[in-house]
């Protein structure tokens, strides 16, 4: 799933060498996912109204649902 979203992330970003995809495991069934681009990248992840992200939010939810876990999506912006 982090390959999944980096790649997602690369193709909308301008500054594609910044985005940094972070993976971890609260429990057993839930993966959380921290994605961090360039600070003038952000509202390209983002988009207008929050499509992209709502789109790769729904995108991780299939592929996680496929393999019985919960994932979630921060975006953070790199200082």
């Amino acid at each position: 799933m982090k390959e999944f979203i980096e790649f997602i992330a690369k193709q909308l970003v301008d500054e594609p060498e910044k985005v940094i995809v972070e993976e971890t495991t609260p429990d057993e069934q839930t993966i959380a996912l921290t994605l961090k681009v360039d600070g003038n990248d952000i509202g390209k992840v983002i988009g207008k109204k929050g499509k992209n992200v709502q789109a790769m939010r729904t995108l991780l939810t299939a592929v996680g649902a496929k393999g019985k876990h919960r994932a979630t999506l921060e975006i953070l912006d790199k200082d």
